[in-house]
């Protein structure tokens, strides 16, 4: 099939390149040109304006958006309302919230122009192993658009999850629980980290024995191993934890349905704290144990353990 590629970060220009290697034409579009060059380089069509990128294109136009979550792909799709044509089908494969895909398929339906959410999970391994894709909008685009997620994804990796905003609101759950797992796993080593056998263990090799048909095994631990194989105390890097969004939009979805999600929420709360360095809560708490009951506080400036 003919596809655009719009937005070649560390997902898309890999999307881009296992499309090219499935047969698919590409054409490919960035906001700064250097990467469509390179993809252009490796077989892809390149064009610099959104523009040039349908002209390339043979109706029905099929357009794959990998683009930040947020006003930016509003942005973009108000662009292409304007040079799109009825048939046409617009695929966003970013962290996009899954109101926000009802909100874009409506608007987009007036011109009848398909909008498909494809939730995206595999990162930068995705290239090699494949994508697992979650997959809404309507019934017909999905089926149309089937020889592209066959060839982004490992056999049995992509699902039609429903109407439009269901496969972001699938992806976005399934995020919610990969912060529970990650959350879990870094626990539990920093017990071992801080257990009388620290200094005899080598985490890679925990990690590797968990994988070897212990219930805990996964991909997550792979990974883990890796890390530590290269820095066993992983010494080089800061426990500072960014978020994407899903978590947090997850812990909102158990809130707003009354669903008790417990680890999922501690676990991007956790994530924030990553981020403080000597929080005021914490001063407050100091405070108040000495006040009532005269605990020893540790002032200001002094030399504390990070």
């Amino acid at each position: 099939m003919k596809i655009a590629m719009m937005g070649l970060g560390r997902m898309g220009m890999n999307m881009a390149r296992r499309l090219l290697k499935g047969g698919h034409d590409v054409v490919a579009w960035n906001r700064s040109p250097e990467k469509t060059g390179e993809i252009a380089d490796e077989g892809a069509k390149a064009s610099y304006s959104l523009e040039e990128m349908t002209e390339y294109l043979s109706p029905p136009r099929i357009i794959w958006m990998m683009l930040p979550a947020g006003q930016v792909i509003d942005d973009h799709l108000g662009h292409m309302n304007k040079i799109l044509s009825p048939g046409d089908i617009v695929i966003d494969g970013g962290n996009t919230y899954y109101k926000d895909d009802i909100r874009r398929a409506s608007f987009l339906g007036e011109k009848n122009i398909s909008y498909v959410d494809a939730g995206v999970s595999g990162g930068i391994w995705g290239l090699e192993i494949g994508y697992c894709l979650m997959i809404g909008g309507p019934r017909e685009a999905y089926e149309f658009l089937e020889p592209v997620f066959k060839t982004l994804a490992p056999e049995q990796g992509y699902l039609y999850c429903g109407s439009s905003g269901a496969g972001h609101f699938v992806k976005m759950v399934h995020n919610g629980i990969e912060y529970g797992m990650m959350q879990a796993y870094g626990e539990g080593f920093q017990i071992l980290d801080s257990s009388p056998y620290s200094q005899e263990l080598r985490y890679s090799e925990v990690a590797h024995l968990w994988n070897q048909g212990s219930v805990v095994r996964s991909w997550l631990l792979e990974l883990a191993e890796k890390a530590f194989a290269s820095d066993e105390k992983l010494s080089s890097i800061q426990g500072y934890v960014e978020d994407s969004g899903e978590g947090r939009w997850t812990v909102q979805q158990a809130v707003e349905t009354g669903v008790n999600a417990p680890v999922i929420t501690l676990s991007l709360m956790n994530r924030f704290r990553s981020r403080q360095r000597d929080p005021f809560s914490d001063r407050v708490l100091a405070a108040l144990r000495r006040e009532f009951g005269g605990h020893e506080v540790k002032v200001a400036g002094s030399k504390k353990e990070d």
